[in-house]
């Protein structure tokens, strides 16, 4: 979550592009991701060379020859000169940083820098130095995990008027490392988010395996009660296939905004993975049918765009369920994305799990057939403000077998997470407990430590989901516990306020008195 401080940061800097001329968000937000990307791979090789320099490994700069690009250099410089190098050593620097070949420099090729004026690089370049300033602070009293790119994205775009356009709105980080304490990702995984955004999920995948191989000594809790390294994640990764497999064939993304397209590849650079797979195309579309194969995906992560409606034409003819809600077909791609024992994490509406329409009915009983549907998470009602006030919940299943005539669901694991760690008003303070290490000890243990009373947690057999036309919604099988409350008999309730309308009118008269 960002600061007030780093929220007025971003205000300002905002303003500075406005009153020069710059008046569309999308190209605004571009702008300064260019700017943000320039700052933080700068910083990102100087921590690379001192993490090698701490292993006792020779390190070669990506800046090697052309120091001139680093910001630390042209930050320097008095405003003229500095956007000449900017413009036209900096900006094609950065936009040729991998292979042709890649989705970055593919995505990048067409990219322009339309800053032309002087004055408001330096005045954006100071802003944006502040802002890191800010952010270093915080960090430095002990936050972690934290994806602040996507979050500076985030109020961007809310501030500009697009925030949760058609249901689209960053995952906060901590849900993002629930799910990814539950799903557990590895080395070996092949990881996709099907509508990606800014790379959120795909970043907290791997920090999260990147924390599973790391020293003890270099593991702390974090500001949610979740175990992450301090500073330099898996040492213990030794074997430079590892690495290469990491870097470059282990996470995938895809996402219809060419904008969100360059950030979240961008992002995920800056976070370590150094040939990122973002693509430019909706995962719904018959387009993505003929050019990528289904059950390709051992680990999918998602919260995918809800509230929106699908065009017809273009939709994928293997999603074979009535209707054009892309909460449900997003369902549906993800389960045929996933390969045989894949499993997935995704956050939907909870409408979706008792909704009565026949595109529902179909999207549960694939969940139920097609996969092992192992956990309906419900998370509280502000989880998304102040975006949204809609009920959601976590789906966790693994897949089973494609298109299947059979059950392979045979019990469902509820939990209700009450609360998230932060208020569930439009502020989303911290607050001082940290349910999610909870949540994720009940989940690890659900086998052994389920209780029978159906209170907080419980197992829910298939056959009884099946007699409720497999409503999956938490609340239908939840016991209610009624208290039972005593009143005052009704003459003494009727006493007491003649009692209290007396001194009422007592008071009236010493004002009236008063006044006069």
């Amino acid at each position: 979550m960002l600061s007030n401080e780093l929220k007025s940061k971003i205000n300002k800097l905002w303003d500075k592009f406005w009153s020069r001329g710059i008046t569309n968000p999308i190209i605004a937000i571009e702008q300064i991701s260019y700017l943000i990307f320039m700052r933080r791979i700068d910083d990102t090789d100087t921590l690379e060379k001192a993490k090698a320099i701490s292993a006792k490994k020779k390190y070669k700069s990506i800046f090697d020859g052309q120091e001139d690009c680093r910001w630390s250099h042209f930050s320097q410089l008095d405003p003229d000169t500095m956007l000449e190098v900017v413009s036209k050593k900096a900006f094609p620097f950065i936009k040729n940083l991998n292979d042709p070949s890649q989705p970055y420099s593919r995505y990048m090729e067409n990219a322009i820098f339309i800053i032309n004026n002087s004055s408001l690089l330096d005045d954006a370049v100071e802003s944006i130095d502040e802002l890191f300033s800010e952010i270093k602070k915080q960090q430095d009293e002990g936050q972690q995990f934290q994806d602040t790119q996507g979050d500076l994205y985030e109020y961007l775009i809310d501030e500009m008027g697009s925030g949760g356009k058609n249901g689209q709105f960053r995952t906060p980080r901590h849900l993002i490392q629930l799910m990814c304490e539950i799903i557990d990702p590895d080395v070996n995984d092949k990881i996709c988010d099907p509508a990606c955004g800014t790379g959120g999920f795909l970043v907290g995948a791997y920090q999260h395996i990147l924390t599973k191989h790391t020293s003890p000594k270099e593991i702390i809790k974090d500001e949610n009660g979740l175990q992450r390294f301090r500073r330099f994640g898996g040492d213990k990764i030794t074997e430079q296939e590892v690495w290469d497999n990491l870097w470059k064939k282990s996470f995938f993304g895809f996402d219809v905004d060419q904008t969100m397209v360059r950030i979240g590849l961008m992002n995920l650079m800056l976070h370590g993975i150094k040939i990122p797979q973002i693509e430019n195309i909706d995962s719904l579309s018959k387009k993505y049918d003929k050019e990528y194969k289904d059950g390709e995906y051992s680990v999918i992560l998602a919260n995918p765009p809800f509230t929106g409606r699908i065009d017809k034409d273009g939709m994928s003819d293997k999603l074979k369920i009535t209707g054009t809600h892309s909460e449900l077909l997003f369902l549906m791609r993800i389960s045929k994305m996933l390969r045989s024992g894949g499993k997935a994490a995704v956050i939907i509406p909870e409408g979706v799990l008792f909704g009565n329409s026949k595109a529902q009915k179909q999207t549960r009983e694939i969940l139920l057939k097609d996969n092992k549907l192992e956990a309906v998470i419900s998370l509280p009602g502000g989880a998304f403000k102040p975006y949204t006030g809609v009920k959601t919940a976590i789906l966790v299943f693994t897949k089973a077998e494609e298109e299947s005539t059979t059950w392979h669901t045979e019990k469902v694991w509820f939990y209700e997470l009450k609360n998230d760690g932060y208020s569930l008003d439009d502020n989303r303070k911290k607050l001082a407990e940290n349910p999610l290490p909870i949540v994720v000890d009940a989940y690890k243990n659900k086998a052994f430590k389920t209780p029978i009373e159906r209170t907080n947690h419980f197992f829910v057999p298939l056959a009884e989901i099946q007699e409720n036309e497999l409503d999956l919604s938490y609340n239908r099988y939840k016991k209610f516990e009624y208290e039972e409350h005593s009143y005052e008999p009704p003459q003494k309730i009727l006493e007491a306020l003649f009692v209290l309308e007396n001194e009422i009118q007592k008071d009236m008269d010493e004002l009236k008195n008063l006044i006069g």
